[in-house]
Formats: structure tokens, C-alpha cells, sequence
């Protein structure tokens, strides 16, 4: 009771936290948008898909750029644990009974949950791009958007609990997550792509995630079949492999973080 509890209530202080500030939620709807919208329409009138033709780039690039919010909603959302660090919270948090594990897993939770709003809203434009999704199809995307998100929250834990600075988590954040996205085959195809390219492709765990939103918005048509890379089945089975190993490397990592 004592480890539900305390993720509990960390789950719910993430989530407190993300009402209380109106910026952070105008960016987090906002910076999808610009990316569809802007890079997207540009992208768009400046080549085509060859694998696809005739296919609008906009409905290709939707799941992509959906997975990118996550992405980065997720990764800084741990970016917390270093600044609670710096401010005295953590310490106060882990000279308490509560286990460590339980407030890694909160965290997770939360920017997972956060993660979901995002990606809920999101996905009620998918009509604007001509994506018609049914009841099913939209909650089986959001299930992996949740499942990318504790992927990508994990991994930002483990490195933040060995940060001791903001600026030093951003650094590696940045480092981090540009690369992720642009491998993820959320603006191009993986098919056809250079043997080294490829390669890195298929080693970033986002690359399943997006490959399995696709799947979902797409189904069993020919364009689905046409612009995705692997299975609905390898995907789902590589993303929930990569979540256990990512939290459970997370929580160990926190469990040994100093609180100053």
C-alpha cells in the first residue's frame, strides 16, 4: 500500500503541476502544430513520396509528428527530478518512507498521463488530414502513444537522476532527442533509405511507435501496407520490451540518486 500510495501522489503532483502552468500547456498543443502546419505543408510542396504516390504528405507525416510531441513531452517531463534536486524537494522526498522506486514510477506515470492528454487532442485532427479514425482505432493509437511515452519518460529518468545541473540534462536531452525523431521514419519512409541509415533506424525505439501508429491509422489497406516497415505485432512487442527495460533501469538508477 505504502509503494501504491506514493506513486499515487507523485503521479498526482506531475499532474497539479502540469495544470498550474497555462504556458506550458498552450506549447504543448502549439509545437505539433507549427511542425504539421509549417514544416509540413513545406515538405509537402517540394516532393512526394515515391513509395506512395498520389498519397498527401500531410496524412503520412500525422502519426510522425503526433510520436514527436510525445517524444518531447515525455523526455523533458523528467527533467523535473533535476530540478526538484536543485530546489530541495527531492531531498525532502527521499528521506521519506516512501520508496524510491515508487517516485521514479510516478514520475513515469505523469508525464505518461500528460503525454496521453497530448496525444488525445492531437488525435482529434486527424480529420483535417484525412485520416478518419473510429472509436477503436482512437483509443488503440493512444494506447501507444502512452506506451511510447513510459519508454521515453523512463529514459529521460535514468539520465536525470545522474544530472546535477539543468543545463547539463538539456545538453544530453538535445543531443538526444533530435536524432530520435529524425530516425523515427516520422518524416521519411525507412524503405529505401541508405544501409547505414537504415540501420540507425531500426535501433530507435520511436521508429516502432510511429511504424505502430500507422498501422492503426492506416489498417490493412494498401497504403498501410505500402508506408509501413514491420508488423503491428513486432512493433508492439519491440515497444513493450524496450518500456520494461527502460523503467526498470530507471528505477534502479533513481534508487541509488543522491538528493543534493
Amino acid at each position: 500500500m505504502r509503494m501504491i500510495r506514493g506513486i499515487y501522489v507523485i503521479w498526482l503532483r506531475e499532474i497539479i503541476r502540469f495544470w498550474r502552468e497555462p504556458s506550458r500547456i498552450v506549447g504543448m498543443i502549439a509545437q505539433p502544430l507549427l511542425y504539421l502546419l509549417l514544416v509540413g505543408n513545406g515538405i509537402a510542396h517540394g516532393f512526394h513520396l515515391n513509395a506512395a504516390r498520389g498519397v498527401d504528405y500531410l496524412t503520412y507525416m500525422f502519426p510522425g509528428i503526433v510520436g514527436m510531441s510525445v517524444l518531447f513531452t515525455s523526455i523533458f517531463g523528467a527533467v523535473s527530478i533535476v530540478w526538484d534536486r536543485e530546489f530541495g524537494f527531492l531531498k525532502e522526498v527521499l528521506v521519506s518512507p516512501v520508496p524510491r522506486a515508487a517516485v521514479a514510477l510516478g514520475k513515469a506515470f505523469g508525464s505518461a498521463s500528460i503525454a496521453g492528454m497530448q496525444g488525445a487532442l492531437l488525435l482529434l485532427l486527424a480529420p483535417t488530414v484525412g485520416i478518419g479514425l473510429s472509436v477503436g482505432m482512437f483509443f488503440g493509437m493512444l494506447g501507444v502513444l502512452i506506451l511510447v511515452s513510459l519508454a521515453l519518460t523512463g529514459l529521460g529518468i535514468a539520465i536525470a537522476s545522474r544530472m546535477d545541473s539543468m543545463q547539463g540534462f538539456q545538453v544530453v536531452m538535445n543531443f538526444l532527442i533530435m536524432p530520435m525523431f529524425f530516425l523515427s521514419g516520422a518524416l521519411y519512409p525507412l524503405k529505401g533509405m541508405p544501409a547505414w541509415l537504415g540501420s540507425l533506424m531500426r535501433i530507435d525505439p520511436l521508429t516502432y511507435g510511429v511504424d505502430a501508429l500507422r498501422h492503426i491509422a492506416y489498417g490493412s489497406s494498401l497504403l498501410g501496407r505500402i508506408l509501413t516497415q514491420f508488423t503491428l505485432s513486432i512493433d508492439l512487442v519491440v515497444m513493450v520490451g524496450v518500456t520494461a527495460v527502460l523503467l526498470g533501469v530507471a528505477t534502479w538508477l533513481f534508487q541509488s540518486t543522491e538528493a543534493a
